[in-house]
């Protein structure tokens, strides 16, 4: 099995009621629901965006510099995700295709790497 983000970027909503959030709420946790009863979702959460940044961190020579709220460069926040373990790239498809048409905005979907070397190979500089 493989895991897969999904994910939207909190900019890529719009302004919405109290009333369409919670309705979105409850499409998008009965979807969970079906991720839960077909044995594929790991963890969801949402509602964060640039507002709910506590810190940013960065290394400088050798020691963590933490700043209040989000790095100031960020232009996109992560709204929500879910973390799913499935077979292939198509039952991923599958899920986010339902959490999209559930809360009725895109999604982004990653495939994490399935061990260190895949991130080496896809990630390293040439030599």
């Amino acid at each position: 099995m493989t895991k897969y983000l999904i994910a939207f970027n909190d900019e890529w909503v719009p302004l919405h009621t109290a009333e369409e959030l919670r309705s979105k709420s409850e499409a998008s946790l009965a979807v969970l629901d079906d991720m839960k009863a077909a044995g594929v979702f790991l963890y969801a959460d949402g509602g964060i965006d640039a507002s709910t940044a506590v810190f940013s961190v960065v290394n400088n020579d050798g020691k963590p510099v933490f700043t209040d709220g989000p790095f100031v460069e960020s232009k996109e926040h992560l709204g929500g995700f879910t973390v799913i373990d499935v077979p292939d790239d198509e039952a991923a498809r599958y899920w986010a295709g339902r959490v999209a048409v559930a809360l009725d905005w895109p999604q982004e979907v990653h495939r994490f790497p399935s061990d260190l070397d895949e991130i080496v190979e896809r990630h390293a500089a040439p030599e």
